[in-house]
């Protein structure tokens, strides 16, 4: 009685199948004029006592000793004619192209970088693959396994990656601080570098991509710190900026702290007020040795003093900057100079005539500054 024709074929609702084996549990019995459905993202591979015999392309596929010549000297020949069986394996090979396949490195690469000495880094991407050689790919990788899928091939591919990338990173990039703008010139040189790795097992990188490569966490810290203290623009500043901000962060811990605050609050204050007294002798240095200018201080350092003429307060001299007058005055006993607006000599004891300094003429009675030994109006002499 003629058998009904078998129909071989294989459909994968997981979208992960690379590769499917019928049957799964070795191999079956197939029949001359069983029918092999080949999809369009697929290739079948008819293998025979552990040999492959032929690869199938997509579409309806009659077997027969004619469509499949490798057949004809493997069918037990006490069989004859249509319907014959024979023993073998069919795998079904998913030729599409799997994306969004993750790779990232479990452990840190040591990378010797020019400014900051030794780094670890993490690195992190995705590839997209395609099954390029059909047979090749299911000695290689596959073997006798019933299903595989991109799940068992990604964590080999991934040792690859970051194999491969290590040495790239060493050859090409010198600071971590280049990275930024390196990442496709990075993945376009690692992608030439893994196709042949890939190519060996009869698979084809697509695509690949590097999406971060970033240090531990605490040396990105040490990184913000720097890019800070660049902003600051000096170790000086750098160093008060640090100083405040450990005042600023004590004021809080007195405030909630309770005394193991209050200690800490009074240990960075005095920190503060060292280096505020630091500062404050730098910039006394930097002026010249010169204090503030305070009450009875000019500007240059020079006592100030009332002129008796105009009344202004002026830097002592010989002279009134304001109005031009003598600012001394000569006792008229001893001839001593005597300061402006004294009342007595402080050498010979004399009372000097005159409020304020000055002296008034006993002739014509008209007052004149102290110092002046003759009245300019009668030529009295002024004692």
């Amino acid at each position: 009685m003629f058998k009904k024709p078998e129909i071989i074929e294989f459909m994968d609702e997981s979208g992960k199948t690379m590769v499917h084996r019928e049957p799964q549990s070795g191999s079956g019995e197939f029949r001359l004029g069983s029918q092999l459905v080949v999809r369009e993202n697929q290739e079948a591979v008819f293998f025979r006592d552990g040999k492959s015999l032929d690869v199938f392309k997509a579409g309806r596929h009659t077997l027969t000793t004619q469509n499949v010549p490798l057949l004809a000297g493997l069918v037990d020949m006490v069989f004859s004619g249509e319907g014959s069986p024979f023993r073998a394996e069919v795998y079904f090979v998913n030729k599409k192209t799997f994306t969004d396949m993750k790779w990232g490195t479990k452990e840190p690469i040591i990378f010797r970088d020019k400014e900051l000495a030794m780094v670890r880094l993490r690195a992190f991407g995705q590839f997209s693959m395609k099954v390029e050689q059909s047979q090749l790919f299911i000695n290689k990788i596959v073997g006798t396994e019933g299903r595989f899928t991109t799940d068992e091939i990604e964590g080999f591919f991934k040792g690859v990656i970051i194999s491969r990338l290590a040495d790239l990173l060493g050859e090409t990039l010198e600071s971590i601080f280049d990275l930024a703008r390196s990442y496709d010139e990075i993945a376009t040189l690692a992608k030439a570098r893994l196709a042949d790795d890939f190519n060996k097992y009869g698979v084809g990188l697509i695509d690949f991509y590097v999406n971060a490569i970033t240090p531990p966490e605490e040396v990105q810290k040490r990184i913000d710190e720097r890019s800070a203290m660049g902003a600051l623009g000096s170790m000086d500043q750098y160093m008060r900026f640090k100083t405040a901000t450990a005042m600023g962060d004590a004021a809080q811990n007195e405030g909630g702290g309770g005394a193991a605050g209050a200690g800490v609050g009074m240990g960075a204050g005095l920190g503060m007020g060292m280096a505020m007294a630091n500062m404050m002798g730098q910039s006394f240095r930097q002026d010249g040795g010169q204090g503030q200018v305070g009450q009875g201080q000019s500007g240059g350092g020079a006592p100030l003093v009332t002129c008796p003429a105009c009344g202004k307060s002026v830097p002592d001299g010989k002279f009134c900057p304001e109005c031009g007058k003598p600012l001394s005055a000569t006792c008229p006993k001893c001839n001593q100079p005597v300061s402006a607006g004294a009342k007595f000599c402080p050498h010979c004891g004399e009372k000097l005539s005159g409020a304020g300094g000055s002296l008034t003429c006993s002739k014509c009675g008209k007052s004149y500054p102290a110092g002046t030994g003759f009245c300019p109006d009668c030529g009295e002499k002024l004692e």
